[in-house]
């Protein structure tokens, strides 16, 4: 019976695994000036399952300051939010952190 080994996994793969594990990466959502103050805290509350309090804060840093970082998550857990959130017709964008 012959033994098998495993292929040595190189340091490229190993980051990109890593990278997309780590909560290093901000979903953040812009101000626009076509949806309703009411419709952005709807889709804060529905994707991100915030509490209409939360979303309201969210949705009001938005409308304020221009942005607001709605979530710091995984790489992929973040990649599905900007989805799910930009199918809403908010402009969101994903930043990696520092």
């Amino acid at each position: 019976m012959s033994v098998e080994t495993l292929p040595e996994v190189d340091e490229k793969t190993k980051e990109k695994v890593k990278d997309a594990f780590e909560k290093g990466w901000h979903v953040i959502v812009w101000n626009d000036p076509v949806n309703l103050m009411n419709y952005v805290v709807f889709v804060f509350m529905r994707v991100l399952g915030f509490s209409k309090e939360k979303a309201t804060k969210h949705m009001l840093e938005v409308h304020h300051q221009g942005k607001s970082v709605v979530a710091t998550e995984t790489r992929e857990k973040a990649e599905l939010y900007h989805q799910q959130i930009q199918s809403h017709g908010l402009k969101v964008t994903l930043e990696k952190t520092s």
